[in-house]
């Protein structure tokens, strides 16, 4: 069961990061590397850049990390593809689809690695108090938010409709942040959202604090369909009492957030991100308390290869 902004200071490095990042220069011998995170309101940002903060003071070659504003986990793994940035934070699920090349027109990402797990992300099925709707095999002609364009959720959405016998043709569909999707449901404009996030998560807690949502469990046959045929998704459960009006578990999917990078990502690096998430998790966790669910054991089940450091970290201490 899965139980601060940094200023415009830290924006400015980032941008500065960024153009170093672009030049396309060798890895060894960089003076400024960067990490992908999302916009500066979600977990991504504050997380990525404490990491980052800690990865330039511990780096032995004068390297600065900076963490970037970038539209999520989908656009990280495209800039990471491109050799625009150096580290991605991700979901399991985009980097599984970007290691295989699932989407339409585009290569297999195949020097895509592991590097180390974050936290999980939860699937929130969200639909107003007062719907009717019992399921998602209920949202057919109905107005439902699937997430933003280029967002993590975004694909998640399509594998849940997908799994219970729907697609886009089949719903209206708004492409909406999970803020503007609490909103939306508050204010009847969206018949639906679904959002996946780390646990407990503010644009849901703002729809349940309210009274105006409801939680949607995913139950079977549509639970086994998707973790069969998604080996990223895992069986799991928002807490009776985790929001207001929860009564019962609510049974559902998630995921994990990963660490990112190409194979040839310098192995210092790879072996100070590690002592990070693990010796000096405390750390993070003063930013995010999210990052106490950082669990090393996910690293057993990554959706794609590990980085032949974090491989030997494994082999070492999860034999």
């Amino acid at each position: 069961m899965l139980k601060n902004r940094f200023g415009l200071g830290l924006m400015a490095l980032a941008a500065v990061g960024f153009a170093f990042a672009a030049t396309g220069c060798d890895m060894e011998g960089r003076s400024y590397m960067s990490i992908g995170t999302a916009g500066t309101g979600g977990i991504y940002y504050p997380l990525g850049g404490t990491i980052a903060s800690r990865l330039s003071a511990m780096d032995e070659e004068g390297r600065q990390f900076t963490a970037e504003v970038t539209g999520g986990a989908l656009g990280n793994v495209r800039l990471l593809q491109r050799g625009e940035m150096d580290i991605a934070m991700s979901l399991g699920s985009t980097a599984y689809q970007a290691y295989h090349g699932v989407d339409e027109g585009t290569q297999p990402f195949t020097d895509l690695r592991v590097l180390a797990p974050l936290y999980p992300n939860v699937v929130n099925i969200l639909v107003p108090r007062g719907s009717t709707a019992g399921s998602v095999e209920d949202f057919e002609g109905l107005r439902v938010s699937v997430g933003a364009a280029g967002a993590g959720t975004e694909p998640v959405s399509r594998m849940v409709l997908d799994a219970y016998g729907l697609g886009y043709d089949d719903i209206r569909v708004r492409y909406l942040t999970f803020s503007e999707s609490a909103g939306a449901l508050r204010d009847g404009s969206v018949d639906a959202a679904i959002i996946s996030v780390g646990y407990p998560a503010a644009a849901v807690m703002e729809v349940m604090e309210t009274g105006d949502g409801r939680l949607l469990p995913i139950t079977s046959p549509w639970m086994e369909r998707l973790t069969s045929e998604h080996s990223y998704f895992f069986r799991s459960v928002i807490p009776a009492g985790a929001y207001r009006g929860v009564e019962e578990d609510i049974h559902t999917i998630a995921e994990w957030n990963w660490l990112l990078a190409r194979e040839d990502l310098p192995d210092d690096v790879v072996r100070n991100i590690l002592q990070i998430v693990t010796e000096e998790r405390d750390r993070l966790i003063r930013v995010t308390p999210i990052a106490n669910q950082i669990d090393m054991e996910a690293l057993r089940s990554a959706p794609i290869p590990l980085h032949p450091v974090t491989q030997a970290w494994v082999d070492e201490h999860l034999p």
